[in-house]
């Protein structure tokens, strides 16, 4: 292996969101213990990166930044070569995450009082944003069945047809349950979609992290008539690691649906994105492909590992496979703990921190979301960790 995806790189004391939650949750944890909550990764950030930025610095001159040819050739290069889609500089609009994109869109294209239809369990900021705006949150609860989630079309349609629903906010892949939609399964809710004139808000922030085996389907590409209604939010922030630099690409193809949203996104001053978050994301598409598969096979790696655990001493308690994401869906319903009683449980007596299923929906209540990209040792060791108190409890 190239890289180093061993070294773990203490983020204690940095400002690291997950770490210091993790600190809140329970001061007492030891040096030791990482946290595999939020989704950024225990990583080390790809060299090409670091020494790319380093060079950058060298010369620069930190003063206003917009993009400029480097930056919208590396995005639309790496959209063309990555995913076999045709976009233009046009059809870009930056923002500094995909959060604020789903704001925008909300803003844009609704009114308060009108439904948005989501599928949990899925990304809580979907339904933050539904509150937050005053819209009423329409949900189409995802088909669980032995831990493979479906899209219940007859649901959406009936959902659809109801005139007050004027939005979908579409998660794929999906978190947190790691499903890759394959291009029926687009298809069917794009022609749903159209038949019911919903404009689409399609999160592909995950779209570069797809499994061995599985191939991500770009929404846009599925069916032409839905991009006159189409919002694709894409960023390198997951995929490289970059959530700190604040960069995000919401590519909108139609121009009257592009103009309505940027001047959702002005009315905040939300267009505005760091000179280095433009240039973090033209080294990472441009010079970091080889850092990226070889992170895909750690987290391959590292979701079988979790699996075999399980299955080996807790077969009861159910780690699927996922097709994409490095956030593996694990249902902890086998203990018939509460949420609070599941959450304690694993912060205070096993030093096990993730995201809990219950922030995900009710739908989630049950289940925690486990954040694998991170060494493959420090997993280990924190799974040898749950095992001590899990014996203890599990029946």
């Amino acid at each position: 292996m190239k890289y180093d995806f061993k070294t773990l790189v203490s983020r204690k004391g940095t400002g690291s969101e997950k770490w210091e939650q993790m600190y809140a949750w329970n001061p007492q944890v030891g040096d030791d213990v990482v946290p595999f909550s939020v989704a950024d990764m225990e990583l080390k950030s790809p060299p090409e990166l670091i020494d790319g930025l380093k060079r950058f610095l060298d010369n620069a001159v930190l003063g206003y930044t917009m993009p400029y040819d480097g930056f919208y050739d590396a995005v639309i290069g790496w959209q063309k070569t990555k995913h076999n889609w045709n976009i233009k500089k046009e059809w870009i609009v930056n923002t500094p995450g995909v959060v604020d994109a789903f704001y925008a869109a909300m803003r844009a294209f609704t009114n308060p009082g009108d439904g948005v239809i989501i599928f949990k369990p899925v990304y809580y900021p979907f339904s933050m944003a539904i509150d937050d705006n005053e819209r009423e949150l329409v949900n189409c609860p995802l088909i669980n069945t032995n831990g493979y989630y479906t899209i219940d079309y007859d649901k959406f349609d009936e959902l659809a047809k109801e005139p007050k629903n004027k939005l979908l906010i579409f998660c794929s892949p999906h978190n947190p349950v790691g499903r890759v939609w394959n291009k029926e399964e687009l298809e069917r809710v794009a022609e749903i979609a159209i038949k019911n004139d919903l404009i689409v808000v399609s999160d592909e922030i995950w779209n570069d992290l797809i499994m061995p085996g599985y191939d991500h389907t770009v929404f846009a590409t599925v069916n032409e008539q839905l991009n006159d209604r189409l919002i694709t939010c894409t960023a390198p922030s997951k995929t490289f690691n970059l959530a700190g630099l604040a960069i995000s690409n919401i590519i909108i193809s139609n121009e009257n649906l592009r103009k309505e949203f940027k001047k959702a996104i002005d009315v905040v001053r939300g267009g505005t994105v760091n000179i280095l978050g433009y240039k973090a994301c033209e080294i990472g598409y441009t010079k970091c492909e080889g850092w990226l598969e070889e992170v895909i096979k750690l987290v391959d790696t590292n979701q079988k590992v979790v699996k075999k655990f399980f299955e080996d001493n807790f077969p009861k308690i159910k780690a699927p496979l996922i097709e994409g994401t490095y956030l593996q869906w694990v249902d902890f319903n086998a203990l018939k703990m509460t949420n609070k009683l599941l959450e304690k449980f694993m912060h205070m007596e096993a030093e096990f921190f993730l995201d809990e299923g219950y922030i995900f929906g009710i739908e989630g209540s049950g289940y925690e979301r486990i954040n694998l990209a991170a060494p493959t040792h420090v997993i280990e060791k924190a799974l040898k960790r749950l095992e001590k108190v899990l014996k203890k409890v599990y029946k």
